[in-house]
């Protein structure tokens, strides 16, 4: 047990006669490290884009809400009477009538 862990520590498992499968071996796992660490960093970023994007969102959902609510006041009937009432415009005494128009039927 003793030999087999010193034999490890010093790397004869690297020039010994079987050492091609030991080295094809290394070569394939320091692969799937590199894929993974590459696919944790990806995952990562992404994780922050989201978080971006949701920050983003809420601020525009509160720009909206905030010029909806304006448009609402401005297209009120005292709003519009009061700026039509600046420009000595107002509004009409006789309401207005509805003008029928009868069709031919053949």
């Amino acid at each position: 047990m003793k030999n087999g862990i010193l034999d490890i520590l010093k790397g004869k498992f690297l020039v010994s006669d079987d050492a091609p499968k030991n080295w094809l071996f290394i070569i394939f796992i320091s692969f799937l490290a590199t894929v993974m660490i590459g696919s944790s960093h990806s995952a990562d970023r992404k994780v922050h884009q989201i978080a971006a994007l949701n920050e983003e969102v809420k601020e525009l959902r509160s720009h909206f809400i905030d010029v909806h609510k304006d448009v609402q006041r401005l297209k009120l009937e005292s709003t519009i009477t009061d700026s039509v009432q600046k420009k000595e415009m107002y509004p009409s005494e006789v309401p207005p009538s509805k003008i029928r128009v009868k069709s031919e039927v053949e």
